[in-house]
């Protein structure tokens, strides 16, 4: 989903961002890009990226075998991502900073997660994240994401229906939307969710942000039907919609929602629509 940070907490992520830069002897240039989560400031440094991200104290140190730190660790060397070189973490007061350093990856595919044009991407990019989410899932997962306690809240509020009982997981990226995916060449950016995932979400997060575009959705759906249209993917596409709708009843993709809703409507038979507000995850 994609959040902008707040005044502080642009000023936050400037200071910190300037202090890493310093500490590590990196000179950055060009503009300023904020994270979708609102809360990580990116800069290029010569062939490298400096990313910081801030979050609370009680949240550090990093966990083991999570986040950018662990995927470079545990993740098979054919996934495409921008390597990681360098890492620098600190707490000042109440909050935690981490600190990333990158390859420099190539620009994204749209600079919102959900898209809003064809990228007109070729078969061979499309064979590329098959091989890489297959890849992926060849790996253990140390985080659990999308917390079983948010499923069963998320699917009577935004979908009308109960939660399933049981949920299948796999390893996977987590936050699988077009802003976190490069097109030349195909990478995949922003591991900070990557772990055991519904079976089926990622290629569902790519589905339904692909909603406005409907030859790109039609073209997700064709590629990963092998799982979306298992019973353990359709749950993972009805997780995927809830989420998407928590956004939209939070004031995000307002386009986004009549699609959405249709489409859970088509898997459920229930009427779906976002409601009052629940935790999120």
């Amino acid at each position: 989903m994609s959040f902008q940070p707040d005044g502080e907490t642009r000023l936050r992520l400037e200071e910190a961002h300037a202090k890493a830069a310093a500490f590590l002897r990196l000179t950055c240039a060009g503009p300023a890009v904020f994270g979708t989560s609102g809360t990580t400031l990116g800069r290029q440094a010569g062939d490298r990226w400096l990313r910081v991200s801030c979050g609370s104290r009680r949240h550090a140190p990093r966990p083991t075998g999570q986040g950018p730190l662990g995927a470079q660790q545990l993740l098979p060397d054919a996934v495409p991502r921008p390597r990681l070189h360098d890492t620098l973490d600190w707490t000042d007061g109440g909050h935690f900073y981490q600190t990333d350093v990158f390859d420099l990856a190539g620009a994204a595919v749209s600079v919102t997660p959900d898209l809003r044009e064809d990228p007109a991407l070729e078969d061979g990019w499309w064979a590329g994240l098959r091989s890489a989410l297959a890849d992926i899932a060849t790996t253990p997962g140390t985080k659990i994401t999308l917390r079983p306690t948010w499923i069963a809240q998320a699917f009577p509020r935004f979908l009308g229906v109960p939660a399933p009982a049981e949920v299948e997981r796999v390893t996977g990226h987590g936050d699988l939307q077009w802003a976190n995916l490069a097109a030349t060449p195909l990478m995949l950016l922003d591991w900070e969710r990557w772990g055991m995932v519904p079976v089926g979400y990622d290629p569902a997060v790519l589905w339904v942000s692909s909603l406005l575009v409907p030859g790109v959705a039609n073209r997700v759906r064709t590629e990963f039907a092998e799982v979306l249209e298992t019973p353990a993917g359709r749950v993972g596409q009805l997780i995927a919609l809830a989420e998407m709708l928590q956004a939209v009843d939070r004031g995000h993709y307002p386009e986004l929602a009549p699609l959405l809703a249709h489409q859970a409507q088509e898997l459920t038979g229930a009427l779906a629509w976002p409601r009052a507000g629940t935790s999120r995850r």
